[in-house]
């Protein structure tokens, strides 16, 4: 029998050729053509029939003397064979094509714990041992595979090899990495202890086709090396890496960029030379930033702000046309948005966290072959058109938009952001834009994607590692194909290497390009040990000895658990659970859920505590009314843990009278809502950048009939209670503006259009047509009406109010570090919540902050203004009264932020001495405040 198969493995890859022919034995034999990918083939191949064949990897090489298979070892022998040519293929039931073929002793034993624990996935796996003088560096440079046979010596079982365990016991590597510069030479550096070649191509000029030198790397206990003369800086290069590649089953010479890069050429083509410390690259005064750097006193402070580099200046008409979009955007001082971001700076915001800033895929790097679209035809179209994301999807593959969670290289900054993405210009300009940031307040956060990577495969331009040790850097399932839960090709940390890159990168940003901060994608994914060690390195730097001050920087990410990795399936990972005590921030999904009502992945009319809840129903079923009231109190005690920053041993009054901790508070799936061991581990937000606008989920889940004013005043209680709670409050840009998305839940590649950021005020960005099909089409029943109905977008007004509103909620933060509490000792001694138990007045949270006095037993003075903070959010629809014989007697007074404020209704809160009875309006929060000197 003779196949021929054609496969599509994605868009751009083209066809997959593969000839599967089998013997009179059944064993199939596969010959790829043109060495096609094979990834992704064995999933596919449903009339595949073989037990086991050389296309998977599901034997382990996990250290020197093991392998571990689970497979039956019989009573026939087993062996390890080698090709150093890839000639190995199974064939009347036998391997044939071996250079090398050694018996393998044991398989009737389990692995040893130290295994176990490193590969917890293969934990009942059996062991296999090797010889002990066996010349493993040259057999890992081969292709190689494992096969059984029964006692009449027919193979029962064959496959290929994962190499990660073995390459980290024998090539551990904490040497120098990637191009080293001195006084004379500069000296290159490549890991890959599988490979058979490595050269690498020097090019002088970018517009040169062919190499002007070839430099042949010499190979050394896994690492390639060559030194070249120091003029060569500014010279472009890349490596030629020879090297079996399991997707192909082939050797494959393939040409790829230093993973250690620190520049590059326009869309990653070449590495360049790059000496990150020549003047070259120094904006004026850049070795003075670290003195000049905002001043914070503790994590506690941290106040941070979601941003897209894009998003910033793509539509303000106040910067210059050829530097809208990019880096030097942020060094023009009067600037819309700048004057904004200072704006925020002076009411107390203190961090800028930027979306992707290293060389990602999706975007070419070169603006002038960006596609646009006709703005004017799009702003023609009626406000609910479908035909407006026909025009944006239609390019946007082809446009100068995307999130940029594609990684391709993590140490280099990204080129299209640049005015100029060959040379100097990236690094110099993405420094000058941390240089402008914190000089006008604002440290600079960089959001970090080590879980995943954007390409693979020996072939893919935008594959980098893989081609460099296949099989190594991304995470492989049991069969050896690669894992995709991230989204695709995930990255493996719990490989020595592969961390050691991921510290390498972190500390070159930190150094280098004085970053302040670092938010981790999909943190999860990553092993804890991985990021504690982030954690110890970082905050290590000095003044004196790396010019920075590393115990300022911080560092949080996703923690969520899913996935390969999920209930530490592959080591203990960088979950929010796993991360109690380590002083790493994780976001805290249970307030936003609880605030907003149900997740990102429920039903979009499911309402929450600020959305009307019980309420104000919108006629989507929560059940009868004791369900939906339930379902309110419930909320209520989410959100009462998430203000006390989330923490595990808070003790509170749960909705039914009960004194509980934050952790015994449970989620309608029975995990525990609390987690964090201290403030700063927990990042309290109710949006960013994923799913819709915190403006558009509003309007999405409220009734069609209230007032916009109704859901202005949402929006605003919605930040006030993430702005006063304790813990760090994450804020997505545009949140204060009332920002639209039009009702875009995923945009990360939905052009400018969707993603406008408008810092005159003028627009929201509401209603400029339905949003991309692909993630919305769904929805679009909901959403055409309300983008229809000419009473949901707000005008310049309601915009300029809901900023006010905003800059006040920082500014009362701000004003007393009650509201930003250093421990967990701090928050259960000082943070009470009132209304609570049985009794509650339903859609109220009442929060009190208690300060000692100076020389009083007790509590300690922290404050030197106010005593006592008694905060009341009022979700109702209505004005509520609620008195508490606890709060009786107290000098209260309205915060003079709000006193000064443009909120008219806020100033009609009222306390009242003699019963402790705090008038408060509709949807509106209420700070009152006691001050010393009263």
């Amino acid at each position: 029998m003779l196949l021929l198969l054609l496969l599509r493995r994605n868009a751009s890859s083209g066809p997959h050729h593969f000839i599967i022919s089998s013997s009179s034995s059944g064993v199939f034999k596969v010959q790829v053509v043109h060495g096609w990918l094979l990834n992704m083939l064995p999933k596919c191949i449903d009339f595949f029939t073989v037990q086991d064949s050389l296309l998977y990897s599901r034997a382990f090489w996990v250290s020197k003397s093991l392998i571990a298979w689970n497979v039956e070892a019989g009573n026939g022998p087993c062996y390890l064979y080698a090709s150093v040519t890839a000639d190995l293929f199974v064939a009347d039931n036998d391997i044939q094509g071996y250079d090398s073929k050694i018996e393998l002793q044991g398989g009737d034993i389990g692995l040893p714990q130290c295994v176990i624990e490193k590969f917890p996935h293969i934990r009942h796996y059996k062991a296999f041992n090797l010889p002990p003088d066996l010349d493993v560096e040259s057999l890992l440079k081969c292709q190689l595979a494992v096969a059984i046979f029964s006692s009449d010596g027919k193979c029962s079982s064959a496959t290929g090899l994962q190499l990660p365990g073995v390459l980290d016991d024998l090539f551990s590597y904490c040497g120098p990495l990637g191009a080293v510069f001195s006084s004379e030479t500069i000296s290159l550096h490549l890991w890959a202890p599988t490979a058979q070649g490595v050269h690498a191509f020097i090019y002088k000029d970018l517009s040169l086709s062919d190499p002007s030198e070839i430099v042949q790397l010499k190979g050394q206990n896994g690492v390639w090396s060559a030194k070249v003369p120091r003029d060569w800086e500014g010279y472009y290069y890349v490596y030629e890496v020879s090297v079996y590649h399991p997707s192909t089953l082939q050797i494959e010479k393939c040409i790829v960029n230093d993973p250690y890069a620190r520049g590059l050429s326009a869309d990653g083509q070449r590495t360049l030379l790059v000496d990150l410390d020549s003047d070259l690259f120094k904006p004026e005064g850049w070795d003075d930033l670290a003195d000049e750097k905002p001043h914070l006193l503790s994590f506690a402070d941290i106040s941070i702000y979601e941003l897209h580099i894009r998003d910033f200046s793509a539509n303000d008409f106040t910067v210059h046309p050829e530097l809208r979009g990019g880096y030097l955007a942020f060094t023009l001082q009067d600037s819309a948005g700048m004057l904004h971001l200072k704006r925020l700076a002076s009411a107390g915001l203190t961090h800028v966290h930027l979306l992707p800033t290293f060389h990602f895929g999706g975007v070419d790097d070169e603006r002038h072959k960006w596609k646009d679209v006709d703005r004017e035809l799009l702003e023609s179209l009626p406000p609910d058109s479908d035909q407006q994301q026909a025009h944006i999807t239609a390019i946007q593959d082809e446009d100068g938009y995307n999130w940029g969670y594609n990684p391709v290289l993590w140490g280099v900054p990204k080129g299209s952001y640049a005015s100029d993405a060959n040379g100097s210009c990236r690094t110099l300009e993405f420094r000058k834009m941390v240089q402008a940031l914190n000089r006008v307040g604002l440290r600079v956060v960089l959001d970090v994607v080590y879980n995943h990577l954007h390409a693979s495969g020996p072939f893919d331009k935008n594959s980098v590692l893989d081609k460099i040790v296949p099989g190594y850097y991304l995470r492989s399932d049991i069969d050896g194909f690669i894992e995709h839960s991230t989204c695709t090709n995930n990255t493996a940390s719990e490989h020595f290497m592969v961390e050691r890159l991921i510290l390498d990168d972190l500390l070159c940003w930190a150094v280098h390009d004085k970053v302040d901060g670092f938010r981790f994608d999909l943190m999860g994914h990553i092993m804890k040990r991985t990021m504690v060690k982030a954690k110890s390195m970082l905050q290590s730097l000095s003044m004196e000895k790396n010019g920075v001050d590393g115990s300022k920087i911080y560092i949080y990410g996703e923690g969520w658990d899913f996935g390969e990795v999920a209930k530490n399936g592959r080591g203990i990972n960088a979950s929010q659970f796993n991360l109690s005590g380590t002083g790493i921030g994780s976001f805290n999904d249970r307030i936003r859920d609880a605030m907003l009502g149900g997740s990102p992945f429920g039903h979009p009319l499911q309402q929450g505590f600020v959305t009307g809840l019980s309420l104000e129903p919108n006629g989507h079923d929560h059940g009868d009314k004791s369900a939906a009231e339930l379902m309110l109190a419930v909320s209520k005690d989410h959100i009462q843990v998430g203000m006390a920053a989330n923490l595990r041993d808070f003790v509170l009054t749960s909705f039914d009278g009960q004194e509980v901790k934050g952790s015994e508070v449970l989620t309608h799936d029975g995990v525990p809502v609390a987690y964090a061991l201290c403030p700063t581990e927990t990042m309290n937000y109710v949006s960013a950048h994923d799913n819709e606008t915190l403006f558009d989920i509003v309007s999405l889940k409220t009734p069609k009939d209230i007032s916009l004013d109704d859901r202005c005043r949402m929006n605003h209680l919605a930040t006030s209670m993430v702005a006063l709670s304790q813990g760090i409050p994450f804020f997505h840009a545009g949140d204060e503006m009332l920002r639209s998305k039009s009702l875009d839940r995923d945009s990360y590649n939905s052009g400018d259009w969707f993603n406008r950021l408008d810092f005159s005020y003028n627009s929201n960005n509401w209603g400029i047509g339905l949003p991309p099909r692909e993630k919305n089409e769904r929805n679009w029943p909901l959403i055409q009406p309300r983008l229809a109905d000419p009473d949901f977008k707000p005008h310049k007004s309601e915009i300029v109010a809901a900023v006010e509103s905003f800059l006040t909620f920082l500014q009362i933060r701000y004003s007393s570090p009650l509201f930003r509490l250093r421990t967990a000792n701090a928050i259960q001694e000082r943070v009470k919540f009132h209304n609570t138990g049985p009794s509650w007045i339903p859609g109220v949270v009442v929060m009190s902050i208690e300060d000692g006095y100076e020389g009083v037993p007790g509590l300690t003075q922290m404050d030197e203004c106010y005593s006592f903070v008694v905060v009341i959010f009022n979700a109702c629809p209505t004005e509520v009264l609620f008195s508490s014989p606890v709060l009786r007697a107290r000098a209260l007074q309205l915060h003079p932020m709000q006193l000064r404020s443009s909120d008219d209704i806020v100033k009609k809160s009222k306390y009242e001495a003699s019963s402790g009875c705090f008038t408060v309006p509709a949807r509106t929060s209420s700070v009152f405040v006691e001050s010393r000197d009263a």
